[in-house]
Formats: structure tokens, sequence, C-alpha cells
């Protein structure tokens, strides 16, 4: 467990009057922000009161259990009353004199600069909600609420779904934060700066050797890929390989194997032989990999080349970036967590055609819209987003506004997160552009360099284009979850970018539509995917 001064709770708290004013009673539940896991309960008859004064004693009862806890901890409050939550931030006054001693009694249990206070719709706060009740409910029958009677915790949806979390992280976003926390300070106390400078240790923003490199390549040991494609030792020549095999086609000499077609709003007809994922997110699959390729790695391959390892350099030769790799610090404080959704279908899905941010800009079908209301019940069930971005091209907003309308939160705009442009490829499948364009196809699926027919972009543009943007959303969102709700390239960018892998990771990852993916960003510049292509609300 983390110490209390780098511990920040959550605070949910409610209050009830049954007649306003009538009899009375408050509850307040205490959170661990990762797990959802219910740290502390309080609750109280307080006889007749209204419902205003309540809250305030709900929220008083809360803080101080989290204050019992962790005395130096951070607090994260969220109550479905207005009031409350901005006479608490300062930009509502309190007028009434029954609630100035209680908003008062609230600001002394911590300092102010430790608590900050959200609201929340009242279908999120029902654990809180429900321990008001209960507390009603014994003063009705002449007692007080104890503990040991309450069921709150069994009927709210987060409680439920913290209680079934298996123990290694494989859940939604930020389950696997205190363990990572936890990993992070283990190896930093007990291990020293053992992994200094070993060459199993990627930092973000740095390639590799080994399986980190281009199938059948050697990585030079000074090359460095910031994800922006600016060295062009990170883009060592690719072997031969016929990724087209399976398809019957042959592919051009000296082209990579790939085992993912395009970034298209799914996979492209005429492309290897598709997957078979629930939602066909229309990657596609290359010839069953043989000998040390076929373990079912989604990293890339080892070079399968006899080339010696690069000579390691003396330590002195170069200095060791700062907060890299786990030999560095451990980074206690909480990332921001980006949970990235990828869109709904639309009518181009199933056919496999081209869909980026320069085609028509179509709209969720039917099938789109099911999918965007599945997610938003589950992430609304999950209760842990706190934000809500999306790109601007129409099929993201929508599936956006899904999910912002049962979370009651509102939808940012970001330019960063659209999709790729296609150029000329818009709307065709990836047969029609063999069959119109095939240089270009080829040396589209040779190099992240290559645009698309017709002025399109890169997959390097995208990269720089996609980084640039998380890095301005880490700043902003620093220790929040956040949904991201974006396409196939940049999501698949992201998660590029915190493995560290090499631009031909983006044909080995299957993305379906209306999927879930995340990735925590700490504070000193290392990143964890938690979660890959999840589909199990489309279920």
């Amino acid at each position: 467990m983390t110490s209390s001064s780098s511990r920040e709770v959550i605070v949910e708290a409610d209050g009830g009057s049954r007649g306003n004013p009538g009899p009375a009673g408050y509850g307040a539940v205490v959170l661990d922000p990762v797990t959802g896991e219910t740290l502390a309960e309080a609750a109280e008859y307080i006889g007749v009161a209204t419902n205003n004064v309540a809250e305030y004693k709900g929220l008083v009862a809360g803080l101080k259990a989290a204050r019992s806890l962790f005395p130096d901890a951070t607090v994260h409050v969220r109550m479905d009353s207005k009031l409350v939550v901005e006479q608490m931030s300062g930009r509502w006054k309190i007028k009434h004199p029954d609630m100035k001693p209680l908003a008062a009694e609230a600001g002394r249990v911590f300092p102010a600069g430790r608590v900050r206070y959200e609201w929340i719709p009242r279908e999120r706060n029902k654990h809180a909600d429900r321990l008001a009740n209960e507390a009603m409910d014994a003063g009705k029958r002449g007692r007080q609420w104890e503990p040991s009677d309450s069921t709150a915790a069994l009927d709210t949806a987060a409680a439920r779904n913290a209680a079934t979390l298996p123990p290694a992280p494989s859940g939604p976003p930020g389950d696997a934060t205190a363990g990572a926390a936890r990993a992070r300070a283990a190896l930093a106390t007990g291990a020293g700066t053992a992994g200094a400078g070993t060459s199993g240790d990627l930092g973000q923003g740095r390639t590799g050797t080994g399986s980190g490199a281009w199938p059948g390549t050697v990585a030079h040991p000074t090359a460095r890929d910031d994800g922006l494609f600016a060295a062009e030792e990170a883009l060592a020549a690719p072997a031969s390989g016929d990724f087209e095999a399976e398809a019957g086609a042959t592919a051009p000499t000296g082209r990579a194997a790939r085992t993912h077609a395009p970034e298209a709003d799914t996979a492209p007809a005429g492309a290897p032989a598709e997957t078979t994922g629930p939602e066909g997110d229309g990657s596609v699959a290359a010839p069953e990999p043989t000998g040390s390729e076929a373990t079912g790695s989604a990293a890339a391959p080892a070079p399968t080349g006899s080339a010696p390892a690069p000579v390691a350099q003396p330590a002195s030769a170069a200095p060791a970036a700062p907060g890299q790799g786990w030999s560095a610090g451990p980074d206690m404080s909480a990332p921001a967590t980006f949970v990235l959704l990828r869109h709904g279908e639309t009518a181009l899905t199933p056919e496999k055609r081209f869909s980026g941010s320069g085609g028509t800009d179509p709209e969720l079908s039917a099938a789109g819209l099911r999918q965007a209301e599945a997610v938003a019940e589950a992430l609304a069930a999950r209760g842990t987003i706190q934000e809500i971005v999306s790109s601007p091209l129409t099929r993201c907003r929508q599936t956006a506004a899904a999910v912002a309308g049962r979370l009651g939160l509102d939808v940012r705009v970001e330019q960063g997160l659209r999709e790729t442009d296609f150029g000329a490829w818009e709307g065709l499948t990836f047969g029609e552009v063999r069959e119109r364009h095939p240089e270009d196809l080829d040396a589209w699926l040779a190099s992240p360099k290559a645009a698309p027919t017709g002025g399109g972009e890169s997959f390097a543009t995208v990269a720089r284009r996609v980084a640039a943007t998380r890095d301005r959303l880490t700043a902003a969102y620093a220790g929040r979850t956040v949904l991201l709700v974006t396409h196939v390239t940049p999501i698949k960018t992201l998660i590029r970018l915190a493995l560290g892998a090499p631009p031909e990771s983006l044909f080995r990852m299957e993305l379906a539509a209306a999927s879930i993916s995340a990735v925590a960003y700490y504070a000193d510049g290392n990143a964890s995917v938690r979660l890959l292509n999840d589909t199990s609300h489309l279920r």
C-alpha cells in the first residue's frame, strides 16, 4: 500500500429528508479510486432536518472517515447535490444559517488544497444514497444505523464490479494502478538500479534490440524512435515476406511481412485472411507463423537473421535518460488514464472500406448505435470515467454522446484524435485500392512515411499529431481517468508509443468497433498498457 501522503481517496456522500424538513439521515462512503473498493462507510439518522442539512452532515462524516484512514491523503468528493458542491468549491455563497457551521466544519477536516469537489448525477451516487436510506429506515424503527446492517456495497454496480476483479489486472482502466505503483516501489527499494542499462529496458520513446526491431533486421544501438519517425535508424529495412500468401496474392519483393491490414474503418476486402473477432474490426491475419513466431505474442517477431547483438557502450559514453524504465525512482502519483474507445460501426464498416477523416464522415449505423448504448451502459456501471474527449468526426461524437448521456458529463472535441486522411482511397476497399493504385499501396504497406494516393496522411504524420495530442491531454488531465472516443489509427498509435514498439506493430493489433483499450501515463514519463480490444460489453 502507498503511504497516506501519496494516497488519494474518493468520498461519496448524500443525505435525505422524508418531508424536507422531516425524518432525515445521511450516508457516506470512502472508496479506493483505483479498484473501487469500499474502505469505510458512515451513516446516521439525524432526526428532523432538511435535505441540504443532511447532505452537509453526510459530507462532514465522509471527510472525517477519510481522515481517520489516511490523515494526509488528498480527497476527491463526489456528490449529487449541486448546492453543496458549488458552495464548498467557493463558487456559490452560503446564506442559510443552518448550513454555514456545517460548511465550516467540513472545511476544517482537510486543508482546502487537498480536497476537490465534483457533481455527479444521482444514479452514480447510489452507494451513499442507499446508506442514507438505511439510516432513515433505522431511525423509523427507533434505532441507529449499524455498519453490520449495511447492504449498500452489495447494491451498487461499482462495488459489485470491484468485488469481482481478478487478482491480475485485466479489467477496465485504472484497476492496475495500485499494483503498478507497488511494483515500482519494490523494484526501487529491492533491486536498486540493477535494471539500468539492460538491453530489455525500453523506456518510453526508445527502440530496442531483438524482438523490438523490425523483422529480419538488426536495430542500431543508438537509434531513437520518439514516435515521430525522425531517426532513419528506427526504420530499419524490412525483410522480404509474402504477406498476402494466404489471400492467394504475391507480395512485392522486399516488403515486410504484415499480420494486419491497413488502418481502415474495418479490414479491407481482398486483403489477407480476415480475423473473426466479435465485431470484426477488419484487421487481417497473415499466414500462420512457424517456429519461434508461433507463440501467440502480439509483439513483432524476433529478428530471423543471425547478426550479432550490438556491443554495449560504457556507462560514461552516454547518460541514461532521466525517469525512464524501472531504474529510475518510482512515480507514486495517480496517472492520467486514457480509456480508448473506438467508435461504433458505420455503413462502411461491414463493407470493409477505408473510412478516415478525408471522406464522407458517415454516421453510426443502427448496429453502431446499439454498440454505443452497450458501451455506455458498461462504463456507467463501472463508474470510473471523469472526463470525455472525442474526435470531431460524427461517428465518434455520436458514440461519445451516448456515453456522456449516461454519465452526466460534457464532451470536449479534440481535433488531434481524428482518423487518418486516406486521400483518394476513402470509401474504397483494399482490393479496389490494389487494383487502382498498386504502387502507392505497396509503398504505403512498406513504410510509415508513405502517404495514400492523393495527398492523404502517412502513419508518420498521424503519429506526430497523436503524440502531440497525447502530451496535451496528459498534462491537462493528470491524475484523471479520461475517455477518448476515437478511431483505429489513433488508438493503435497510442498503444504503440506506450509500448515503445516499432511502426510495424500497427499491423499487429486487432481493434473491433466499440472496443475498449486503456493506457495509464505517469508523471515520470512511463506508460502502462492496461487493456486492448475489450469487447465483453458487446456480448
